[in-house]
């Protein structure tokens, strides 16, 4: 399961920015339906912690961790993700595993001891990119078979728009 979230957090640094405002949730429950330590829900397919506390469940080192954010190890960090993106991750990327597939991350620095970025992310699995490396109009590639559809944050008060797929949502792209 960790090879899908270190393929999950670079997304961050594609375009060099962060996302939108949230607060952090404690992340004391168990994994049996709760948050684990790290921020961890395996029941609700959700991450809600910082940057440090998902390097800790990855065992990447504070001072690696740093390349994983916009500065901060601080920054919150939400990660979404479906059924079908552990399904696609559990059976290696195939088509019939990965159809439907979809990931959203967001990250907030607009905290004490933060980068000061405020990004969102929404990637979904692509038979079109994993074919041809043809990303859906407004839309870019990723890691392969995934499409990016929307690529969007904020950074010393400019907002800006890496990607804007039109139409936006997760289930219309497989």
């Amino acid at each position: 399961m960790g090879k899908m979230f270190k393929w999950m957090v670079p997304i961050l640094l594609l375009s060099g920015t962060s996302l939108v405002g949230f607060s952090s949730v404690p992340a004391s429950a168990g994994t049996s339906g709760g948050f684990n330590q790290y921020g961890y829900n395996w029941t609700a397919n959700t991450f809600v912690g910082t940057y440090a506390q998902w390097c800790a469940s990855e065992n990447i080192a504070t001072v690696s961790c740093s390349a994983y954010t916009f500065g901060s190890v601080n920054d919150l960090l939400i990660m979404k993700w479906n059924a079908a993106w552990n399904n696609c991750n559990n059976d290696l990327g195939s088509a019939t595993a990965c159809a439907g597939a979809w990931v959203d991350n967001e990250s907030n620095g607009m905290v004490p001891g933060g980068s000061g970025y405020v990004w969102h992310y929404k990637i979904v699995w692509s038979s079109s990119c994993a074919l041809t490396d043809t990303p859906p109009p407004g839309g870019y590639c990723v890691w392969g078979d995934y499409a990016t559809l929307m690529d969007q944050g904020t950074y010393a008060g400019i907002h800006t728009f890496n990607a804007l797929t039109t139409p936006n949502g997760y289930g219309v792209y497989k």
